[in-house]
């Protein structure tokens, strides 16, 4: 499926849960790596904030791009954010949604004005 491209310049990303790995299969504990690097895969929370708007979001990161100098409930930043379209079937369902990757996560400043 394609990616598309997320603009996040005008938005205010929080950190809501700290980066841990993803796991793949909850069943046997496997842990995701990338397709093609083979490098582990994270999972963090973050709340994404634009126009008045929030939404909780789950973004993956390769471990080698989340940054030291996280902090909960503080401003990140995410590089090369995108969306993906999913679909599967588990246990004879289907399921859809949307996958977000990121290239790295990184601390921010909050905005010029925020909280003024």
């Amino acid at each position: 499926m394609r990616s598309i491209r997320v603009e996040t310049s005008a938005a205010t990303i929080l950190l809501t849960e700290a980066p841990e790995p993803k796991v793949r299969d909850r069943q046997t504990g496997e842990i995701a790596k990338d397709a093609v690097s083979g490098e582990t895969l994270m999972r963090l929370g973050v709340v994404y904030i634009e126009d008045g708007e929030s939404s909780l979001i789950q973004v993956t990161v390769p471990a080698s791009g989340v940054s030291e100098g996280l902090a909960l409930g503080g401003p990140v930043a995410l590089p090369g954010l995108v969306v993906r379209p999913w679909e599967s079937v588990f246990n004879g369902q289907q399921r859809h949604g949307i996958a977000y990757r990121a290239a790295a996560v990184t601390p921010a400043a909050f905005p010029v004005g925020a909280g003024a």
